[in-house]
């Protein structure tokens, strides 16, 4: 907390939000807090403490708040870092090897579609593509879930290994840009290629089907991390 303190009185100028946390999560206002206090400050100086200190925070990740959630036991996260692991995946801020950095991605797919989801998602990913780089990035895993929402049990497992597998993900991602925009783009160049040579192909409409399958352009934030 930030305190001013002028002509006897302390006034909170920055971090008001945080003391309702910590006397709601406590049950007593009376619960002790750290504080940086200032003396004889004017108002406007207070102000100006507030306005630069603002400057210089730097917001956290999607990755650091991932981690945040773990470390306060939250059941999502946990949930989602225990799919990760069974399938030797780890969540991560920058590229590693098994890392999945599209962490919103991974709280999108599980809000919207559900635990089950998810678990479906990455096993086809890895089962897929094994790690090739970028086939876990936003695009490609809210992609993947679009298809497995859309057409449920009519999607072949081992047929989408089998024929999507042969494409490479570059590939996937420059049928993806020229088709359109998003996570869809991606769903339909891995149908292509799921329909491939195939005389009775799923239907790329049937991903259209459902208000749930409507585009969005949610995932774009970090579509591109691996």
């Amino acid at each position: 907390m930030k305190v001013s303190r002028r002509d006897g009185v302390n006034y909170v100028f920055d971090g008001q939000h945080t003391i309702e946390i910590v006397a709601t999560e406590s049950g007593s206002r009376d619960t002790p807090v750290w504080c940086m206090i200032y003396d004889d400050l004017a108002y406007k100086e207070e102000a100006h403490i507030f306005a630069d200190q603002k400057k210089h925070v730097k917001k956290l990740s999607p990755y650091e708040t991932f981690k945040g959630h773990i470390e306060a036991g939250d059941e999502k996260q946990l949930m989602i870092q225990t799919i990760l692991k069974s399938y030797g995946l780890v969540a991560a801020g920058t590229k590693i090897p098994n890392g999945v950095c599209a962490v919103t991605t991974l709280e999108r797919i599980y809000d919207k579609f559900g635990q089950s989801t998810l678990d479906t998602v990455l096993r086809i990913a890895v089962a897929t593509w094994e790690g090739e780089d970028n086939s876990l990035s936003g695009s490609m895993l809210m992609g993947i879930a679009r298809i497995v929402v859309a057409y449920g049990d009519l999607l072949k497992e081992d047929r989408f290994k089998e024929q999507v597998g042969r494409v490479s993900v570059k590939s996937i991602i420059r049928t993806a840009k020229e088709r359109r925009p998003g996570a869809l783009g991606f769903a339909e160049a891995m149908m292509i290629a799921y329909n491939n040579k195939s005389k009775n192909g799923l239907s790329i409409r049937m991903l259209y089907g459902g208000k749930n399958m409507a585009y969005e352009s949610e995932e774009e934030d970090d579509a591109g991390q691996g």
